[in-house]
């Protein structure tokens, strides 16, 4: 029979250990510890208390199985107990509590009846018996241990009761034994787990680090690299819950979500090296001011010496006012131009070239120069946005920095998707996207999330200096044809559109001037949801 108990005993030990190590949840964890300690005894209540570095001993969990009290750990009920100090106002450690004693002393307190002991101060445990109409007598209280021999809390075991009579009895020397043995395992347990939870926290700040580096030289990143993250979550969440179209057995872990974020954080990395002039180039002719205002300076400069020849007699009044008209409108031409836009008319480029042209001004030598050089044209005459080839090449190859940077981190398994996830968001679906030219066949579901999710984020941003963020109804017509154009993945479009993740988004974080009103009908691509279709 005892051979039968051991083995029994064994087995469950194995199994509580098993449990231990794989356990990521601390509040479980600490629930499984107390838990197992209260079965192998047969303990009527009991708590755990974690030490902390103000030198005292919290409430984690408070568990009386007659009296059905469970405070703490995954209950709903917090245990807003106060903690206990370790040590008294003179400096001097506190002995009285049983709990404090353990601490301390580094032993474990056998106790058979707490109303009978003068050791230890019980007047709270008598005076918690009798608004509960409860008798605390048998009890064990075991300092937890880690492998450092660091106390890390205190686990105590009130009333082992016999199972054949249901008498409160003492804790056996066997049990006690047991139970310190499991309390070592469980200190290890929970150590390991607060280092890795530490870690992992380290990472985070670590990612923030980098969001920060690059918020430092531009303000007009530091969103973007905060909102694409929290935008592909929503997408990948409503794809996780959605039930209908190609997608529907798409499922999403609690890891995988972790794993998700931290791509998002990381997607723009690369972007710490990017010159400053190049990532807020608000204007065309921006480098380290405006050169606009050079043209500005230059025409000022020609309407004087029009001025200056209408004096002379060189030119007639209405000649003079036809050229000064002629160039006003050219100048306010250019500087529309300087702005940017979506796209750039063949026609609009050519007036800027033959402006150029077309006017002379003299330079501090006296020599005569045109009124724009090659090299203001070329930028002026970017067809969309304000970046001319050069610029664009070096945006673009953050990505490839990126994708380089995190390929060299020697990522754990549950992150290994990570460098995929990030150095995929400007692929494009037929493949002629960059860097790598994938198609939407070679790459994951949450890749292709952030593809949408740093399109729409960049449509609506409101914080950019070259644009105004644009609203729900004209984002929505940019991306549906980006589907239709095969940039966008159609059927992450689709659930975009089905679960309204545009809708959750904006009232986060559009101003509420971008708001409008969306007729989905109407959004270019639109497919309605398979449940609409079958009625």
């Amino acid at each position: 029979m005892t051979d039968q108990i051991d083995k029994k005993l064994m087995s469950q030990l194995l199994k509580i250990g098993a449990s231990l190590s794989s356990e990521k949840d601390i509040d479980q964890l600490l629930e499984n510890i107390l838990q197992a300690a209260m079965n192998i005894t047969n303990a009527d209540g009991g708590s755990v208390y974690r030490t902390t570095e103000e030198q005292t001993l919290h409430f984690e969990i408070l568990h009386t199985k007659s009296k059905q009290v469970h405070l703490g750990g995954k209950s709903a009920i917090p245990a807003n107990l106060p903690p206990l100090a370790l040590y008294k106002e003179d400096g001097s450690p506190e002995l009285s509590r049983v709990v404090c004693y353990a601490v301390h002393k580094d032993q474990t307190i056998n106790i058979e009846d707490a109303y009978n002991s003068t050791e230890f101060d019980f007047s709270g445990t008598k005076k918690f018996d009798s608004a509960n109409q409860y008798r605390s007598q048998s009890f064990l209280t075991i300092p937890m241990k880690n492998h450092e021999s660091e106390i890390i809390g205190v686990m105590q075991l009130i009333n082992a009761t016999d199972p054949d009579t249901g008498k409160i009895i003492p804790f056996s020397a066997t049990n006690q034994e047991i139970v310190e043995a499991l309390a070592s395992q469980a200190a290890v347990a929970l150590t390991n787990r607060l280092l890795m939870n530490r870690l992992e926290e380290l990472f985070e700040s670590f990612i923030s680090l980098i969001n920060h580096a690059i918020d430092d030289k531009s303000p007009y990143t530091s969103g973007h690299c905060n909102r694409v993250p929290v935008l592909t979550l929503m997408l990948a969440d409503a794809v996780n819950r959605n039930e209908a179209g190609p997608l529907a057995q798409f499922n999403m872990t609690e890891a995988d979500r972790k794993e998700l974020k931290i791509a998002g954080l990381l997607h723009d990395c690369g972007k710490i090296t990017t010159p400053v002039h190049v990532v807020d180039k608000a204007t065309k002719l921006e480098k380290i001011f405006d050169r606009i205002d050079l043209v500005k300076t230059r025409a000022t400069q020609i309407l004087k010496n029009i001025e200056l020849a209408a004096a002379r007699g060189e030119l007639s009044s209405d000649q003079a006012s036809t050229q000064k008209s002629q160039l006003i409108a050219d100048y306010a031409f250019l500087e529309h131009c300087n702005v940017g836009g979506e796209f750039m008319k063949d026609a609009d480029v050519e007036r800027v070239r033959t402006i150029g042209a077309q006017y002379q001004w003299q330079d501090l030598n006296g020599d005569s120069q045109p009124f724009l050089s090659d090299e203001e044209i070329k930028n002026l005459t970017i067809r969309a946005g304000t970046l001319n080839d050069e610029e664009r090449k070096i945006i673009n190859h953050h990505i490839d920095l990126t994708i380089s940077m995190l390929e060299q981190l020697p990522w754990p398994k549950h992150l290994k998707n990570v460098t995929e996830y990030a150095g995929g968001h400007h692929e494009k679906m037929d493949g002629k996207g960059y860097p790598k030219g994938l198609t939407r066949e070679q790459m994951s579901v949450p890749a292709r999330c952030m593809g949408i999710a740093d399109i729409f984020e960049a449509l609506t941003a409101h914080d950019r200096p070259y644009k105004k963020g644009k609203t729900l109804s004209e984002s929505l017509d940019i991306l549906g044809k980006m589907k239709l154009g095969a940039h966008v993945d159609p059927d992450l479009f689709d659930i975009f559109i089905w679960e309204k993740v545009y809708e959750e988004y904006a009232l986060k974080y559009l101003d509420p001037k971008q708001i409008d009103e969306v007729d989905v009908a109407k959004i270019p691509g639109y497919n309605p949801p398979p449940a609409i279709i079958s009625q």
